[in-house]
């Protein structure tokens, strides 16, 4: 069971996201705007965050970006459009998975199911390529001994990388294998990740290897 905080300005929409997150065994907390979301998270821990986009007062990027500065927890957003471009731009921000208004709301917990358990059942060992350390046990991240933030994709972006060096992955087969079958988005989202993931890494990320028309792997 997970504590899940639903940031949403729509009642009605509240009442069936919250109705499915219990329907899974999940309690809810309910934020009727960005304001009193990150109010909720600097105050009370939660395992995973479902945030609507168009909202009063704090939009939800905003509130995306600002959760990327205090944790790590997942993030699903929630938007009536349907624009690629939007959907970048909630990745690049921090944004771990995406559903486009109307959808299903079963679709939707087994998402956040998803989300929940690669969260919480990584194996207790820890990976080391260079002056890069992954704690798997605790999703810890350290680059010459600093620990840095990764957003949950991030993060099993670079495990994925580091449990298989050498190895060659097409975007079509991380998309599969990080995001799921069901996912929405497109090969960018991968880039974008990428883009992100190697910034974080700084001069490490120079591990991360990219091959014209093949995809990435990782070289220690």
């Amino acid at each position: 069971m997970a504590e899940i905080l639903v940031v949403e300005d729509e009642k009605n929409m509240q009442d069936i996201i919250g109705a499915y997150m219990q329907k899974g065994g999940h309690t809810c907390l309910i934020a009727d705007d960005g304001v009193e979301a990150l109010m909720i998270l600097k105050s009370h821990p939660v395992d995973l965050m479902v945030l609507d986009i168009m909202m009063p007062h704090i939009d939800g990027f905003s509130v995306c970006k600002m959760t990327r500065e205090m944790s790590n927890i997942p993030i699903v957003m929630l938007t009536a459009k349907s624009d690629e471009s939007d959907k970048l731009k909630g990745y690049e921000y921090g944004a771990d998975d995406y559903m486009t208004k109307p959808f299903s709301p079963k679709v939707l917990l087994a998402k956040v199911n998803a989300l929940l358990r690669r969260t919480f059942s990584e194996p207790a060992d820890a990976l080391n390529a260079g002056d890069i350390t992954v704690v798997s046990s605790s999703r810890q991240v350290y680059v010459e001994g600093e620990e840095i933030a990764l957003t949950h994709m991030e993060y099993e972006l670079l495990h994925l990388f580091m449990t298989n060096p050498g190895q060659v992955f097409t975007r079509e087969q991380l998309l599969n294998r990080i995001w799921g079958y069901e996912f929405e988005g497109t090969s960018r989202t991968v880039d974008t990740h990428i883009k992100t993931l190697r910034q974080k890494l700084g001069s490490e990320g120079r591990h991360i290897v990219t091959l014209i028309r093949s995809g990435y792997k990782f070289e220690r």
